[in-house]
Parts: structure tokens; C-alpha cells; sequence
């Protein structure tokens, strides 16, 4: 059976927002749609008919069915805690969609714990959906890429380009780097030596992948500046941005990285977290 995409949902206008977004995604893939609401209450209080939990996820279904008619699609509500059920749920699924519930006019679109800790520990991607109305219904045409340390053909990259494909869009890869701060430079000059690094880090994450989608239009960019800045203010422009963070094996906690939680916090589209290990260590290295 293929792996479903499943969308978490708890009523909020930011789970239905979610449900429209995870149910264009299920149909640009050819995957079929998962809608779960996971809830201790329903363990206190039992399994009975008709329950607001039923009825909150068949309203999400009936709004996915509208929006992609024949769409295959199954619904549960799961009476656990929402974070573990999802990151359960997680584990044989081909994307995870969870919304970015607000706090405030103040605050915009902070996100919720349960997004947080989900995309910080979920073993596929996950992509909180948030932003405007022309990135949720993908108006801008492009792919935002993070280009990280770690992103040599890496599952972010690959990531980026099958949506890249799908969507029929350009895929903008950016590398942020940042100048030492001991560097010394003549007035008016300019690190060709940083710019020229991070312009070769870009072009080794990239090539191996690009070559297997020559229909994809790649624009390469290296921005000196914050990688979490830098990727936040181009979001603006954007349908997607994809970012990876790495999974240590032992480590107990968020595993997110600054890039990551910041584009979950502020960015202006929605953003794809793509768990990836780090490189075996080469012969020789500790």
C-alpha cells in the first residue's frame, strides 16, 4: 500500500487551512489522504457516536472531498496525545501537514507545540502550513531551497526538487554565508574567497540531483547574511520553503537547528522540514 500524506487537524482555522493545502499536495503526488485528530479527551471520556471529534474530522473530510473530488481518502480519531500520534502516524507516512495556529494580531502566526515538536522529531517531512493567500494557493511558481552544510544530495535537496517538478515551478536554492569577522577587507571590496566557497558548496548540493530534473529551472543564489534571515525575507516570494534538520541518533530533544525554527516561526509560506542524518564519518575521522 503507498504511503499516505497525512494531515493533523483539531478544528482550528489554521488544521483547515492545512486540509486544503495537504489535499492539492496528496493530488499534485498521486498519494492518498490521511485525516487524523488525536485527543486525550477521547480516551477519558470513551468512544461514543457522533462525537464533536467525529464531526470536527468529517467536516475536514467533506472540505478535502469538495476540493479534490475522487481524492482517496481515509479519516481516525486517535485518543492519544497528539504529538506522539502523530509522530506516530508519521513514521509510515509519505508527508506530514500540520497547521500554525496564531496568537494574536501582535505575534502573527506563531507556531503551536505540538507543530513544533512533531516537525522537530518526525522521521519524514513534515510541512507546517502558513502565509499569505498566494503562497497557500501556490500563485508565485517557486520553490525556496535552504542550502545547508549537510545538503549534499541530501533528502532536503531531493525534496525540493520533486515539489519543484510537481508544481511546475522554478526552484531558487540559495546558500547563506557569513564572513569571518577577523576578515579584512579594502574599502569598497568584497570576500570573493567566502562568496567563491559557498558558491562551490552550492554547486556540489546540488548537481548530482539537478541532472535528474532537467525540466526543473534552477536559480542558484549565494547570499552573505544569516541563513535564517536570509531564507525568512525571500519566503515573501515563495510557494514553499524546504529546509533540513538533522536526526542524531541518542539525542533527546528538539532537533531543529536556528534556520529551521525560525522559518517555522516567521516565514511567509509554508514551510517543508526535511529529517536528514549527518555524513558517515570518512576514513580516518573520528
Amino acid at each position: 500500500m503507498e504511503s499516505p500524506l497525512v494531515v493533523g487537524v483539531d478544528g482550528s482555522d489554521a488544521s483547515l487551512a492545512a486540509v486544503d493545502w495537504g489535499a492539492d499536495e496528496a493530488v499534485r503526488h498521486a498519494l492518498p489522504l490521511r485525516i487524523v485528530h488525536a485527543s486525550l479527551w477521547e480516551r477519558y471520556e470513551g468512544t461514543v457516536p457522533d462525537t464533536d471529534a467525529d464531526r470536527l474530522v468529517r467536516a475536514a473530510a467533506d472540505r478535502a472531498r469538495l476540493r479534490a473530488p475522487g481524492l482517496p481518502l481515509t479519516t481516525d480519531v486517535l485518543p492519544e496525545d497528539p504529538s506522539g500520534a502523530l509522530l506516530r502516524e508519521g513514521a509510515d507516512a509519505a508527508l506530514l501537514v500540520l497547521g500554525c495556529r496564531g496568537r494574536g494580531k501582535v505575534a502573527d502566526l506563531l507556531l503551536g507545540s505540538v507543530s513544533l515538536g512533531v516537525a522537530a522529531r518526525a522521521s519524514c517531512p513534515v510541512v507546517v502550513v502558513r502565509g499569505d493567500a498566494q503562497a497557500l494557493e501556490s500563485r508565485h511558481g517557486r520553490v525556496l531551497l535552504g542550502v545547508g552544510e549537510h545538503d549534499v544530495d541530501g533528502p532536503a535537496v531531493r525534496f525540493a526538487f520533486r515539489e519543484a517538478a510537481a508544481r511546475g515551478a522554478e526552484l531558487d536554492a540559495v546558500r547563506a554565508w557569513r564572513r569571518p569577522s577577523h576578515t579584512v577587507l579594502p574599502a569598497g571590496g568584497t570576500d570573493a574567497e567566502g562568496e567563491g566557497r559557498a558558491s562551490e558548496r552550492l554547486d556540489e548540493a546540488l548537481d548530482a540531483v539537478a541532472r535528474e530534473h532537467p525540466g526543473v529551472r534552477l536559480l542558484r543564489s549565494t547570499v552573505e547574511g544569516p541563513a535564517h534571515r536570509v531564507l525568512t525575507e525571500r519566503s515573501a516570494a515563495a510557494d514553499l520553503l524546504v529546509v533540513g534538520a538533522l536526526r542524531r541518533d541518542g539525542l533527546v530533544g528538539l532537533e531543529l537547528g536556528r534556520v529551521a525554527h525560525r522559518a517555522l516561526h516567521h516565514a511567509s509560506c509554508p514551510v517543508a522540514v526535511v529529517p536528514q542524518r549527518p555524513p558517515a564519518p570518512q576514513e580516518g575521522e573520528a
